[in-house]
């Protein structure tokens, strides 16, 4: 176990004055990490007097804390469970209470991990990959609130899924009325293959689109022959 970036400026996580759920927030900040796997052993041996320091971790996912347990991240043993993305500071005044109405069960989480298909919606990577980027471990995947601005001008918190790197990031505002403006615009041709697109998760590349690729790999002579052809049927 390593210690946070940072974790310097963190109330030390042995501070009396602090409850058992505060400091096991703290612990795993300054101890283990974002990222970072520890064992039900190492959460006794730290809290050795504390006698239901399991049920105190497990109520940090209501301040939005992801810890992850094997039934999430298989590739955890069954001893282990893995901190994956910090929630609400509740070591500060305030913060506790302000994050227990936005509380997801896990229930509720799988169903937006399932709806997304178990993929972060901001990268694209899937639970459990290696980053392209060269990145240590491997993806594990948090929901994040993303502010969505809708048609009729009022704006909403809705849930999507999110990888433990681009939750970090934050998100940003997503302008709903103006894309479904957008949409009012495409062609009845269009629109049938944006739908196919949803429908299938993924864009597909059409007969159209792949003859434009190899159109452009072409010579000039060979990209006039095309180009006749296509004259031919006008």
């Amino acid at each position: 176990m390593t210690d946070s970036t940072g974790s310097a400026a963190l109330p030390y996580w042995q501070d009396p004055k602090y409850g058992a759920k505060v400091q096991a927030a703290l612990w795993l900040e300054t101890k283990v990490g974002v990222g970072g796997v520890f064992t039900k052993a190492e959460l006794r041996e730290a809290f050795p007097n504390v006698a239901q320091i399991d049920r105190r971790v497990r109520e940090l996912r209501d301040h939005n804390w992801q810890i992850d347990t094997h039934r999430e991240d298989p590739s955890l043993k069954q001893q282990e469970q893995k901190y994956v993305a910090r929630g609400a500071e509740i070591w500060l005044p305030g913060q506790a209470a302000a994050k227990q109405r936005n509380t997801l069960t896990s229930t509720q989480r799988a169903k937006v991990w399932s709806d997304d298909s178990f993929l972060c919606r901001t990268c694209g990577i899937g639970v459990g990959e290696k980053y392209p980027d060269g990145s240590s471990g491997t993806s594990q995947l948090a929901i994040a609130r993303r502010s969505v601005l809708l048609a009729d001008g009022t704006s909403e918190e809705q849930l999507v899924t999110v990888c433990g790197k681009c939750v970090a990031g934050g998100t940003s505002e997503v302008d709903l009325a103006t894309l479904l403006a957008e949409v009012g615009l495409l062609t009845s041709i269009e629109k049938t293959a944006l739908g196919a697109w949803i429908d299938a998760g993924q864009r597909t590349r059409g007969p159209l689109e792949q003859i434009w690729g190899i159109l452009q790999t072409l010579p000039e002579v060979s990209r006039k022959a095309v180009r006749a052809a296509v004259q031919q049927n006008q």
